[in-house]
């Protein structure tokens, strides 16, 4: 069963990574798996996870402790008067008892099914725990790639304002010449408003995406390492979403939470029919006092009280029999039975939504791998487009609306094309974590495609689109 399954070990000591940890704000970039370990050290909800893991944990020992002897000790102090109609006399006594009682449970068939239930329910809370350490390593990654992502939509918005501003001089000096009307000047002028009102935008997004981060990390960061546009796109491995689906069936952690609880329910109504079986425990109890507190009779005397201290030693082999509680047992029955029900329908309900999520991640991978290629050849069409565009400009056969459209298309396509690489990046941790195999190596072996370096104003292209342009994007091919 999987409940006797062991989860995967480098989510379950994700704290024995041995990663360093950075000091307050960090003065060189920093890097996906320094950011993990900021996360890791400081993260809320995984300390809330912990706490709660170490007190649901404790269902087992508590448990457990139903079936251990149970000692107990007391005294009594007590004031007696006592009043005889013949003859009217009074008497007024006090004393103290005390009294020590071992019990020692033989047979209770329901404590030994609330010990089977409280092993799920631990079982399930170390999986409960795991699957927000696995969550921290999807939420690290989500918004560490948030950082890079708004970082070079910032640089392609700078370089499109560039390129509009001069579209809006190169217009300017046109009509200042007499060689085209006030019309292209007022269409750039339009075009280069709105770049720069995108600009703006795009740098409080990275502000924002920052402040997520130390949110995230208690951190401030300053810059982080980029991710090298040589990173391979591979399509997953095993390339058989079956066999991804298969994998996330037997894995997938919020699965095995569901199957836990469903465990724990099955014990749950097993120790609610034990309701109706015998107990049978052994007793032992010894009592001390005077005769006042423990009303002994003198067995030297006929009905005679006795006046002294008094010891008494039992040893007892108790049968309890329910026969009649009200109908609270059935009752109870009843319960756990609906809650059984409703756990393996919630079961059935994470299994198709695992499975779904399993396909949908699968096939969102195999599309961001072809979606980065062909981004990558619109970034060069775009670029020729934009060249023809300002050459027809030039000569006259196109108008600045040619050109600036083609600009606006150009950089879309350099969005585009980023969007992609870092969907493709998120998707494939995605697709790791909805099969159950997630974990912070993963962001480890990503570390090798990370340049320390990075510079998003000059990385935010792949190599050899710089090499063929040959210049900053944003200039025009009209010098």
């Amino acid at each position: 069963m999987l409940r006797n399954s062991p989860l995967p070990l480098a989510v379950l000591c994700v704290v024995g990574l041995g990663i360093g940890v950075q000091e307050n704000v960090s003065a060189s970039p920093a890097n996906l798996v320094s950011v993990y370990s900021e996360a890791l050290q400081n993260d809320p909800e995984l300390a809330a996870a912990k706490a709660e893991f170490q007190a649901r944990r404790e269902v087992l020992p508590q448990a457990k402790a139903t079936l251990l002897p149970n000692l107990s000790a007391g005294v009594t102090v007590g004031d007696t008067r006592t009043a005889f109609e013949q003859p009217s006399v009074t008497s007024n006594r006090s004393g103290n008892a005390y009294q020590a009682t071992l019990s020692q449970p033989v047979f209770h068939a329901d404590r030994w099914f609330a010990v089977s239930a409280a092993k799920a329910i631990s079982e399930q809370a170390m999986a409960q725990l795991a699957v927000v350490q696995q969550d921290l390593v999807m939420r690290s990654a989500r918004d560490y790639f948030g950082v890079l992502r708004a970082q070079d939509n910032l640089a392609a918005s700078k370089a499109e304002e560039a390129a509009f501003k001069y579209q809006l001089d190169q217009a300017s000096a046109r009509f200042a010449t007499g060689l085209a009307d006030k019309t292209d000047t007022l269409q750039a002028q339009a075009s280069y408003d709105t770049s720069r009102a995108n600009r703006i935008l795009a740098e409080r997004q990275v502000d924002d995406a920052f402040e997520a981060l130390s949110t995230l990390t208690n951190h401030e960061y300053q810059s982080l390492q980029g991710v090298m546009h040589r990173l391979p796109l591979v399509s997953p491995s095993p390339a058989s979403v079956g066999d991804w689906v298969d994998t996330a069936a037997k894995q997938n952690l919020n699965l095995r939470v569901s199957n836990y609880a469903v465990d724990s329910a099955d014990e749950t109504v097993r120790q609610r029919k034990a309701g109706h079986a015998p107990t049978l425990d052994v007793v032992a109890r010894v009592q001390k006092g005077d005769n006042d507190s423990l009303g002994f009779t003198n067995p030297s005397k006929t009905g005679a009280r006795y006046s002294g201290d008094v010891e008494q030693r039992t040893v007892s082999l108790e049968l309890n029999i329910p026969i009649y509680s009200g109908g609270l047992i059935n009752s109870q029955v009843a319960e756990a039975v609906a809650r059984l029900d409703e756990s393996e329908h919630q079961r059935e309900s994470v299994r198709r939504r695992v499975v779904e999520s399993t396909r949908n991640f699968y096939r969102a991978v195999v599309t961001d791998v072809e979606q980065a290629k062909a981004r990558n050849q619109s970034i060069i069409s775009n670029q020729n487009a934009v060249q023809a565009a300002e050459v027809g400009y030039r000569v006259g056969t196109r108008n600045i609306v040619d050109v600036l459209d083609a600009q606006r298309q150009l950089f879309t396509a350099v969005r585009n094309y980023n969007d992609s690489r870092y969907d493709y990046l998120l998707d494939t941790l995605e697709l790791k974590r909805a099969a159950g195999t997630l974990s912070p190596e993963d962001l480890q072996a990503l570390q090798g495609y990370f340049k320390p370096d990075y510079d998003p104003d000059k990385d935010f292209l792949p190599p050899d689109i710089n090499h063929e342009i040959g210049r900053p994007l944003a200039v025009s091919s009209l010098r």
